[in-house]
């Protein structure tokens, strides 16, 4: 059930929102982007084989990647112009806006609240030509083609993962393989106590089954599977209430947040 306090920041954050923005614009224009320079990508290929193996590096890269950001970066304060713009967007909106008792949208103009805005698209080709283009200096030309694949493929997954968390329940996300794991993972995550600390993967929970982050005392497959958030597989402290000093921490914190904000 919906807080009052969380309620009127939906109303805030709603009424803020530019009359111009467009939810339908913002995402065709994300995966018109993403989906053409992987097509281009892959008419330039020339007999690859092998070399789309390098595709499991580069994924496993970008779930360790997307840990570091969401922990290191989205939830840690860094007094740095574009950082501190990511943990305002996240830890003081996003994570306000969505709570574990609550954490579905409504509305098309919400999708400013769920995606990323079109620039960090543009900061991850950035980054995908360079270590692309170093991939096609020390293999070949299809190595890097495929890297920039890679990248750019984990971002749209990204994208279309956290989306599935945050819509309201339907068969789809029910019941689709690894959303319905994803989903189960991210609404735990935003709960207030633990969003600091765990939960961190937004596509696979693989880096957080690896460096031990994760609400659940389960293996890898297990982590995969679509799986409830059982007694029995949830962490003693996440399940008895240990991690309460957190809860009340992290109430604090947003309060003061808030107080600063309206000053």
């Amino acid at each position: 059930m919906m807080t009052e306090r969380q309620r009127k920041f939906r109303e805030q954050y709603r009424a803020a929102i530019s009359r111009y923005y467009s939810g339908w614009v913002h995402i065709g224009v994300m995966y018109s982007a993403g989906i053409t320079a992987i097509w281009y990508c892959v008419s330039q290929l020339q007999g690859a084989s092998w070399e789309w193996l390098l595709l499991v590096p580069v994924l496993i890269a970008g779930n360790f990647a997307e840990w570091g950001m969401h922990k290191y970066v989205m939830h840690r304060l860094i007094d740095v112009f574009a950082l501190r713009a990511i943990f305002d967007r996240h830890t003081r909106q996003h994570h306000q806006y969505f709570t574990d008792n609550d954490a579905t949208i409504d509305t098309v103009r919400e999708f400013r609240i769920v995606f990323f805005p079109w620039r960090v698209l543009i900061v991850l080709a950035v980054f995908g030509v360079l270590f692309a283009w170093i991939a096609s200096v020390l293999i070949n030309p299809n190595a890097g083609y495929i890297v920039f694949i890679g990248m750019i493929g984990h971002y749209m997954v990204y994208e279309t993962f956290h989306f599935c968390c945050h819509v309201h329940d339907n068969w789809f996300v029910r019941n689709a393989p690894f959303i319905n794991t994803i989903r189960r993972h991210h609404t735990a995550h935003h709960n207030m106590g633990i969003m600091m600390h765990v939960n961190m993967n937004l596509t696979f929970p693989i880096a957080d089954w690896f460096l031990n982050t994760s609400d659940l005392k389960r293996g890898l497959l297990g982590h995969l599977q679509r799986l409830q958030r059982r007694a029995c597989h949830t962490r003693a402290e996440a399940r008895d209430g240990a991690l309460s000093h957190v809860r009340n921490a992290g109430q604090a914190r947003h309060a003061r947040w808030s107080s600063a904000e309206r000053g």
